[in-house]
């Protein structure tokens, strides 16, 4: 008998659907999660260059453009640029998902997570929680980075968390787009080229780097409501870091309100076109 029949039996002496419940897909969820992380210390350079990255435009940016861009009403642009590195980073959660996708379908092993007793929705909801611990981990080494460069948080502990959360909240949405591009793309080429296609220009266009103000007048209010630039300026907001704005209106005063609804759109869009693909996939 196979590992899958004995499965499959143990779950029907149970007297249950290998695939049915909310308690059955968290478990499922949580074991597909596990595997994923498992890649991490067994593909170390995944999480390294992804940190070098940023360390890079840290630095970059910090050092020798950072004395050429000037932030009004003052303040330090080493406590204005980290920040928008955080959010940068996470906003590239969307690749990271979608190259870890569309691998392990070349490799066959979403076929295999189909032909065993498990929740369907376990292989995506494995992957986008997976996916927000490993960008946790990242963020953790970026900010002491940031304490290194001279960032710091102006408020409190709550504040820092409360940030923190945003980031990880806005990480989960990000990574359901990358289900949907991974799921829908041939190789893990072409999804390496997308993800950095669409959100290079995401990031740069924002408030991440430069204050809006700086920008074209064309492309001000473009930047403004930039996923990527109300939770920098969410951020910036929650750590007392300087949030210079160009204008008024809601990406201004109420940028963790329209964090949040970007996420509950993200969400209503791209979780429910990855789970029709991954059906389609399945028939």
């Amino acid at each position: 008998m196979t590992a899958i029949d004995a499965t499959v039996s143990r779950d029907s002496a149970r007297g249950g659907s290998p695939a049915g419940g909310v308690r059955q897909a968290l478990s499922d969820g949580l074991v597909v999660m596990t595997r994923n992380l498992k890649r991490v210390p067994r593909i170390p350079e995944l999480a390294i260059f992804a940190i070098l990255q940023s360390i890079m435009f840290v630095l970059l940016f910090a050092f020798v453009f950072g004395g050429a861009i000037p932030l009004p009403g003052g303040g330090s642009y080493r406590e204005y640029l980290m920040p928008g590195i955080f959010a940068q980073t996470i906003g590239f959660a969307a690749a990271t998902t979608a190259i870890g996708m569309t691998d392990d379908i070349n490799k066959g092993i979403i076929d295999r997570f189909r032909s065993l007793p498990m929740a369907r929705s376990a292989v995506l909801t494995g992957r986008t929680f997976a996916d927000v611990v490993y960008n946790g981990g990242i963020l953790i080494v970026l900010m002491l980075t940031g304490l290194v460069v001279g960032w710091t948080v102006n408020t409190g502990i709550v504040e820092l968390l409360a940030g923190v959360g945003l980031l990880l909240l806005f990480a989960f949405a990000m990574s359901w787009i990358g289900v949907w591009i991974g799921l829908s793309v041939p190789t893990v080429e072409v999804a390496q080229q997308i993800g950095f296609t669409v959100l290079f220009p995401i990031t740069f266009l924002s408030n991440v780097f430069v204050p809006t103000q700086t920008l074209p007048e064309l492309l001000r209010p473009i930047a403004e409501w930039n996923p990527i630039s109300v939770l920098t300026a969410s951020l910036r907001e929650l750590w007392g870091n300087p949030n210079p704005f160009a204008g008024q209106g809601l990406p201004a005063e109420q940028p963790i309100l329209l964090t949040l609804i970007w996420v509950a759109i993200i969400l209503a869009v791209f979780a429910p076109l990855g789970v029709r693909r991954y059906r389609s996939m399945s028939r």
